[in-house]
């Protein structure tokens, strides 16, 4: 099952791995049997291909979900995910949702594809009073370099067992920039996705020098695109908890 949602409101607060757990208990109440990988510790085939940042609204995230062939309707009775359709399986998953996570669409896919995010978009509704020509003058001096080395901090550590550390380390993102530009007292952010990583929003906000406090409303990730692969590989490890 692929399905599109949005993320609205306080549930932007919830981390990657808080935005999973949601998912699985909505699925479990809802009586959809999910998968699960074979092993030791099986985990549900259940994945979100694009972290999001803690706090960014989304337009449009990805779930990936794979269900058994049947599904429990009610104490009596089961249908089949086919007979149940797209349309009654959004309704049944909706219904067991918190607020300001909207379901979107439903496909029923075949197969075992996967999707790979090529691109993002970041919009930055700035107040006013901070749209000014040091702003204007800063995303043309961005747009204008060759490479914009950052310092990225990032987690040290074979295993979530073992103490981890912080390490800092020098990662040029001006590849993952695609544009920037100003529209309607927005600052739009397109940014590449490549298996190389991508620029993280924090980051986008440091090189344009803005916090929060100059921020109108939260920060929106949108126009999300998509490359379809076939993937012969199980889903055990999609399962991915952790953010970027």
């Amino acid at each position: 099952m692929l399905i599109k949602f949005a993320v609205r409101g306080n549930i932007r607060f919830l981390s990657h791995a808080e935005t999973v757990r949601v998912f699985q208990r909505a699925c479990i109440r809802a009586g959809i049997k999910v998968q699960y990988s074979q092993g030791f510790n099986p985990r549900p085939k259940l994945s979100l291909p694009l972290p999001r940042s803690v706090g960014v609204e989304s337009d449009d995230d990805l779930l990936c979900l794979r269900v058994r062939e049947w599904q429990l309707t009610d104490n009596r009775s089961a249908l089949s995910v086919s007979h149940l359709g797209a349309e009654g399986f959004k309704a049944r998953l909706s219904e067991h949702l918190p607020e300001g996570l909207q379901l979107l669409s439903v496909t029923i896919a075949e197969g075992k594809t996967s999707f790979q995010p090529c691109s993002a978009t970041y919009v930055l509704k700035v107040k006013p009073e901070y749209l000014d020509d040091k702003l204007k003058t800063r995303i043309i001096h961005l747009l204008a370099n060759e490479t914009l080395n950052i310092q990225r901090r990032i987690t040290a550590g074979k295993s979530k067992i073992e103490n981890q550390t912080l390490k800092i380390k020098s990662v040029d993102v001006r590849g993952f920039l695609k544009s920037i530009l100003l529209k309607d007292r927005c600052i739009v952010v397109e940014c590449k996705i490549s298996s190389a990583g991508s620029i993280r929003v924090e980051e986008i906000l440091n090189l344009l020098e803005l916090g929060m406090e100059k921020l109108a409303a939260p920060i929106r990730r949108t126009c999300i695109q998509w490359q379809e692969t076939d993937d012969r590989r199980q889903m055990a490890d999609e399962g991915r908890t952790t953010s970027d």
